[in-house]
């Protein structure tokens, strides 16, 4: 069965409702302070759910359980490393950034090094953002197409019109909201909709527990149930190559989520926007708490539909679905009752909008403060700068639509893709971060060099198995670790004489 009549009117209130949320919550903006940092008086718990529902998206909330269902619980213990990384944010990034009231992220490196640093970043960012937020707007295509392609009115459009309406459909939404009601609209709408998806995901939860056969029990399950994987290898090159190991997912997991809301505007936008220091600090460690427990709640539900499908092997004769991403989705269109299905898909809209919409915000914000407000009359009227913020905006929707349009013809490892875009150059935006924190003779120069080294010695790492068909250098998780200590090693060698 899929989509009924009720499910359908269920998901078009949502979005009308989120879209309202997030017009009207975000104020009347005078100002591009208003419009970027939300005049600052945001409370630090909504901020909190917002930066979780920004990093959360439709591929989180569809390849987890996927993931579960095919391996373990190993993927859990990068939240360590997520707990350990937002800790080191609040009380080594946020007072540097707090101190001198900047507007985003990369102001910080415009104070510490020049202007040639603060541009070069936001440019790495601007089309790091891009290229992987595009993705994640693809992805929410793939359980949209299974819905369309369900429901009668549908029946005769290609599988590329499909994906092109829900993608369509999806950045219209968002960016109404994003347009009207500046990040602290996009905040609010967050707040809403993330509380819509993790309740989706605790009744799909509770729904396969009913349906569990009489006498099960958990321990059945054996090894799917293993959380930590303390297997260091054979080898030094085994060791980073193999996956979700508990030291590769504590480090890997700590950098990768020190420079992912350390060091990209995407989160750290939603931090300028509290009133104080503490409360900056209170909402980046909450998140990393929340962050835990949504995983667990994702991976409780992919064993839960191991379980539910008898462990078929996914893409064989017998199995409803041909790859892990649609096990989720299969199972929320053909399995739950009237009613709930529109509240689950309902879900899968909130996690994709969250980060669409704080991409949307973000990406505006760094084009517009960091590249053409510097290039501008410095006379220009709020009134003015204001109003070409939000053409950027638009700009922006319109650019990460058309990503997404090129990735239609795409199917495979959507998640990957994704985790790979932005651990590539995550690495050199973190490495450059850290050398402007902890290294004062640094040069503006070094900081270029190691920056820019950091990202080809990850293109590097991350394409030369590709194209010269071997098996990958070192797993994801390593990537960010990598990156970074390319970046600090040759920036140290220009710096300033001692005074």
């Amino acid at each position: 069965m899929g989509i009924t009549t009720i499910d359908g009117i269920i998901i078009i209130l949502y979005l009308i409702v989120v879209a309202l949320i997030g017009s009207l919550s975000g104020g009347r903006q005078k100002s591009t302070k208003d419009y970027f940092m939300g005049g600052s008086d945001v409370p630090w718990w909504a901020v909190a759910f917002s930066i979780v529902a920004a990093e959360t998206s439709t591929l989180t909330f569809i390849s987890i359980p996927g993931l579960a269902y095919l391996t373990n619980l190993n993927f859990l213990q990068l939240t360590l490393g997520y707990l350990v990384a937002r800790t080191i944010i609040a009380f080594l990034f946020l007072p540097a950034y707090k101190k001198g009231e900047l507007a985003t992220a990369y102001s910080f490196l415009e104070t510490r090094f020049g202007y040639r640093t603060r541009r070069f970043a936001s440019v790495v960012f601007l089309f790091t953002r891009i290229a992987a937020d595009g993705v994640r707007l693809f992805a929410t295509a793939i359980p949209l197409a299974i819905i369309f392609k369900s429901t009668a009115l549908f029946q005769d459009w290609s599988g590329f019109d499909i994906y092109l309406l829900s993608i369509i459909i999806i950045a219209i939404v968002s960016l109404i909201y994003t347009y009207t009601g500046g990040v602290k609209g996009v905040i609010w709408a967050d707040v809403l909709q993330m509380l819509i998806y993790i309740g989706g995901a605790i009744l799909a939860l509770f729904i396969l527990a009913g349906q569990l056969p009489s006498g099960f029990a958990l321990s059945s399950l054996g090894d799917k149930l293993e959380i930590f994987n303390l297997d260091v290898g054979n080898s030094i090159v085994s060791f980073f190559q193999e996956p979700y190991t508990l030291f590769g997912a504590l480090i890997g997991g700590t950098f990768l989520s020190m420079a992912s809301h350390g060091t990209d505007q995407l989160i750290v936008q939603r931090l300028f926007t509290t009133r104080t220091l503490k409360d900056s600090q209170k909402a980046i460690i909450a998140s990393a708490l929340l962050v835990m427990f949504q995983f667990a709640l994702f991976l409780a539900v992919g064993l839960l539909l191991f379980v539910f499908y008898d462990g078929v092997t996914v893409g064989s004769a017998g199995a409803p679905f041909a790859k892990a991403d649609e096990i989720f989705p299969y199972f929320i269109i053909h399995s739950l009752p009237v009613g709930v299905k529109g509240i689950i898909v309902a879900g899968l809209f909130a996690a994709a909008m969250s980060t669409l919409a704080g991409s949307m915000s973000s990406l505006s914000s760094s084009a517009m403060l960091d590249l053409v407000k510097p290039l501008m009359k410095k006379d220009m009227s709020e009134r003015r700068a204001l109003h070409i913020s939000r053409w950027i905006t638009i700009v922006a929707a319109f650019i990460l639509t058309l990503v997404a349009f090129i990735f239609i013809r795409m199917s495979e490892s959507v998640v990957e893709i994704a985790l790979g875009i932005a651990s590539i150059t995550y690495g050199g935006l973190l490495g450059t971060f850290l050398l402007g924190l902890f290294s004062r003779r640094t040069t503006e120069t070094g900081a270029l060099v190691g920056f820019s080294a950091g990202i080809v010695v990850m293109l590097s790492v991350s394409l030369a198995p590709i194209i010269f068909g071997l098996s990958p250098l070192v797993h994801w998780t390593w990537y960010v670790a990598l990156g970074s200590a390319v970046t600090i090693i040759l920036g140290m060698f220009f710096r300033h004489p001692e005074s």
